[in-house]
């Protein structure tokens, strides 16, 4: 038996169980095939939009059901860079405002405050990049949540949060600090979460595949999302390297 075939698998949601909310064929077997061995799952995903609520309703609605503890999410790695008693700018989503609420981070619409969290959102505009942009040039520290620069969808990639905080970083002439995978913040919260971590499946080396090496872990590539079948991946090689998740799981428990 393999260290991956006990502990806990740090698993990626946006291009591993799903595509913009629209099921990966195999996924909820392979992860009722995991809790059946025994084998425990912790979602680890990057996408800071959705609160943790409507990520356990997106997931009950591909009939996985998770509960809160389950699920570590970029927004709750950058809240865990601010100061309870702070303030923040947000250039982000549902997600962020929650986490940064729950830190005790109080959220305020323009600057002067003490950070800008940048992570994705479909709201975002010119009003909202000169926003976040003028409290940094005021004195704000840029966090973001993360740096992917795109999310998978079915038909097609989309710009992600890595694109907004580029253009907010470029706007207010600083270096962000990146709190998501495969960044400090993130990879503390997943070692105080599952100490027990055996492996981490991504579709994203840049990402998931530097967070298995950074928490000393096996990395499983899966080709259901930014990376697809026949091109090679950088940064990180996968010790596994296959279709989607059911084909890990199989590899690991035959």
């Amino acid at each position: 038996m393999t260290k991956a075939s006990r502990g806990t698998w740090v698993i990626d949601l946006d291009g591993v169980i799903w595509l913009a909310g629209q099921p990966i064929p195999g996924a909820t077997a392979a992860i009722a095939r995991l809790r059946a061995a025994g084998i425990g799952v912790l979602f680890a995903t990057n996408n800071a939009l959705p609160t943790v609520a409507e990520l356990i309703d997106q997931l009950a609605g591909v009939g996985i059901t998770a509960a809160p503890e389950e699920i570590v999410t970029s927004a709750q790695a950058a809240a865990s860079l601010l100061a309870p008693g702070s303030t923040a700018v947000v250039c982000a989503g549902g997600g962020v405002v929650e986490a940064l609420r729950q830190r005790g981070v109080t959220v305020v619409a323009e600057g002067p405050a003490d950070t800008v969290v940048v992570g994705l959102t479909r709201a975002f505009d010119f009003t909202m990049l000169a926003t976040a942009a003028t409290a940094v040039h005021g004195g704000a520290r840029l966090v973001g949540t993360n740096e992917d620069a795109t999310y998978p969808t079915p038909g097609r990639l989309l710009p992600g949060a890595g694109a907004l905080l580029a253009a907010v970083a470029t706007a207010a002439q600083t270096t962000a600090e990146v709190a998501g995978k495969p960044h400090g913040a993130i990879v503390t919260l997943l070692r105080q979460r599952a100490p027990g971590a055996s492996l981490v499946v991504g579709d994203r080396p840049s990402t998931d595949g530097l967070l298995a090496r950074r928490l000393g872990l096996p990395f499983a590539l899966v080709r259901t999302g930014v990376t697809p079948p026949g091109v090679a991946p950088t940064d990180v090689e996968p010790d596994v390297d296959v279709a989607d998740i059911a084909a890990v799981v199989a590899h690991f428990l035959g």
